[in-house]
């Protein structure tokens, strides 16, 4: 019998134990969930419907590890509430495509506000070396206990956090360099990001705005910003994510966070300036209840392009 046969000692066995039960009483799994009337399945089924782009019930089903009859009554429980749509699946009929709807991702929404608060909060009291120490232990764990998770693409790390100094200007550069590649537009374009940035950075208004960074596995690969135009109108801007990070939901994720801050902050509406070609972008603008109000063609960044105007309504009226 070699060490990794060996059965674990009573002790070990008793710290961990110990240890789940610290855990699941600290994060709140024991009281209704992120203050909500749903369970932790629920809003772990939920979360992966809004940061997948299409889906069908088994593979959720496999990664969260549910039973199928269970999981099929909280999705149709989902859809008698107006949260989910079914359309069939082009690869297998049998199956159907599921997808939040504009409703769902309202739901979803304050659940993922409420969730990133508690983690900071949990972080909030540590020294950033602490803070790194946790996060390391946390990776050592997730490592030792599933170390096949690497090679899952599904499993990679994402993280959305707070700027720190230096990602501004990535934003910039990175807006730069991917639009010059896939769109061809000049340094002209890149010159209002900084212009926009720049801005940002000194009118701050923490009440107000934010930014969010987005890193896969540590390394950063996108951002959004949401800035005060109005006492009542919030404004999404500069939504950008690097070619290694596209496919994962993570458009949507950030664009989740613009929708659930600014209605956190009581802004009535939401709007946007985009363009047509950004086909990606204006998918997930439209899949979150945005409304195009403006289509006007100009020229600019060295191209013949149409500009859009985009307004998403936070409160019902």
């Amino acid at each position: 019998m070699d060490a990794t046969t060996l059965p674990p000692d009573a002790a070990d066995i008793k710290a961990l134990r110990r240890f789940n039960r610290f855990y699941t009483r600290r994060i709140g799994v024991l009281d209704p969930y992120l203050g909500s009337d749903m369970s932790l399945t629920d809003v772990r089924v939920l979360y992966e419907l809004a940061h997948r782009e299409a889906h069908v019930a088994s593979d959720i089903g496999r990664d969260l590890q549910l039973d199928a009859g269970y999981l099929s009554r909280i999705l149709r429980r989902f859809e008698a509430q107006g949260w989910l749509t079914r359309e069939p699946s082009p690869r297998d009929a049998r199956q159907s495509l599921l997808r939040l709807t504009e409703s769902g991702h309202q739901a979803f929404a304050p659940l993922q506000q409420k969730s990133r608060e508690e983690a900071a909060a949990l972080l909030a009291p540590l020294s950033p070396p602490q803070r790194a120490q946790v996060i390391g232990a946390i990776g050592t764990l997730q490592q030792l206990l599933d170390p096949e998770a690497p090679a899952r693409p599904r499993t990679r790390t994402a993280v959305l956090r707070d700027p720190a100094p230096g990602d501004i200007g990535w934003v910039v550069q990175q807006h730069g360099e991917i639009y010059a590649r896939e769109y061809g537009w000049n340094s002209e374009f890149e010159a209002l990001v900084a212009e926009i940035a720049g801005r940002f950075l000194r009118k701050f208004q923490p009440e107000w705005e934010r930014c969010w960074i987005a890193e896969l596995d540590g390394e950063r690969v996108g951002a959004v910003f949401v800035v005060r135009k109005s006492a009542t109108t919030a404004q999404l801007r500069m939504l950008i994510l690097a070619p290694q990070a596209r496919g994962l939901g993570l458009g949507g994720r950030l664009t989740d966070e613009c929708i659930a801050f600014a209605r956190g902050k009581g802004y009535r509406k939401m709007v946007l300036w985009t363009n047509s070609c950004l086909t990606a972008a204006r998918a997930i603008y439209a899949a979150r209840g945005f409304e195009l109000l403006k289509s006007e063609p100009y020229e600019g960044f060295g191209q013949q392009l149409v500009g859009e105007t985009w307004e998403l309504k936070l409160t019902r009226s």
